[in-house]
């Protein structure tokens, strides 16, 4: 047993067949927890849960499909993880959406609001579902993947931006209202990595160079440099943190 250990944990990672989600799911099993694969299409969600399952030699993940712009989706994600592993522990909010690549002078109406719903108000709603478990046990971790562009402007993604840095208060009013119940609420702002979801930034060499030419370790990162700080956030060895985000960006942000 470690500080880091997530035995007996069970936790709910939204966006978790790909990217990030998917890298901290698998170390979270790793370490020991129960975990629920979540997205929108149930394939992919399965293979990650199979190969979650078929690494560990146990059943130490399921899948349960869910769009996160879905409030009755989100609350059955619930409903499933109570029915087959009795509660939740963990939360990570990490599903987002970002429609819209270019000024924000040109974001359409829809598109604005598919950004605030999908990456605020679909947090709200996951966390607010599993709070009152956690508030009768006095005990849980709540993680959101914001972004450090909540903490920058941009000329291409500023909606998405915008709706990051309201991640970053929903953290601390969480924590605010819910660290009496020893429940801890905290975000992790990864800078640009190589997913699939941030494409358009890693793929256009132009973005990429400025992305990183006066970065400090002059490269983008992999999702599985985000997933220890998860693991960290979700144990013991996190247990004093609160209402605080994790910069993990390569120095992107004090170079």
């Amino acid at each position: 047993m470690t500080m880091f250990d997530l035995s007996g944990k069970v936790a709910v990672i939204t966006g978790s067949s790909r990217g990030i989600g998917r890298a901290i799911a698998e170390r979270m099993a790793e370490h020991g927890a129960n975990v629920v694969i979540s997205s929108r299409k149930p394939a992919p969600c399965e293979e990650v849960a199979a190969g979650i399952n078929k690494a560990r030699g146990r059943k130490a993940a399921i899948a349960v499909p869910a769009s996160i712009s879905s409030k009755d989706d989100l609350q059955n994600l619930v409903n499933e993880t109570n029915r087959e592993f009795g509660k939740i522990d963990i939360v990570v909010c990490n599903a987002a959406s970002n429609p819209h690549f270019g000024s924000m002078s040109t974001i359409p109406d829809d598109a604005f609001r598919k950004v605030m719903d999908n990456n605020v108000l679909a947090n709200h709603w996951i966390i607010q579902m599993t709070l009152p478990q956690m508030i009768a046990r006095k005990d849980g971790a709540i993680i959101i993947v914001s972004s450090i562009g909540g903490l920058r402007g941009s000329k291409e993604i500023g909606t998405y931006n915008i709706s990051k840095a309201a991640d970053f208060q929903l953290a601390r009013n969480l924590a605010v209202e819910n660290g009496p119940n020893n429940i801890r609420v905290n975000c992790i702002a990864p800078g640009l990595i190589k997913t699939d979801f941030a494409k358009a930034l890693w793929d256009n060499p132009e973005i990429l160079k400025r992305s990183t030419q006066n970065a400090p370790l002059r490269r983008i990162g992999e999702p599985d440099e985000i997933a220890g700080a998860a693991v960290f956030l979700a144990s013991k060895a996190g247990n004093f943190m609160t209402g605080q985000a994790i910069v993990i960006d390569g120095g992107v942000t004090i170079a």
